[in-house]
């Protein structure tokens, strides 16, 4: 993993509405739909929500008709926790 994306995802979950729905999509894929429904937010706002999540490789996203179904991208999930882990044991 190259340090922009390290950088891109500690950006994205610096950000308390991304780790809910980090947390939400723990337990499987959701539609855009049911994750709005938690939130006091528009559907613009869960989208640039969402766009910023996908665009660091956390979450998938995926387009079935008009609906956007998320789940979490284990393999980057994977790859963060080893640096996390890494930088872990320098410290």
């Amino acid at each position: 993993m190259i340090t922009i994306d390290i950088v891109a995802i500690c950006k994205a979950l610096g950000d308390s509405n991304r780790l809910k729905i980090v947390q939400m999509l723990s337990s499987g894929e959701k539609c855009g739909c049911k994750l709005l429904e938690a939130f006091d937010i528009t559907q613009p706002t869960l989208s640039h929500h969402m766009n910023i999540l996908c665009d660091c490789g956390l979450i998938n996203d995926r387009k079935e008709g008009k609906w956007h179904y998320y789940s979490i991208n284990a393999e980057v999930w994977k790859e963060f926790n080893n640096f996390i882990s890494f930088v872990g044991k320098v410290v």
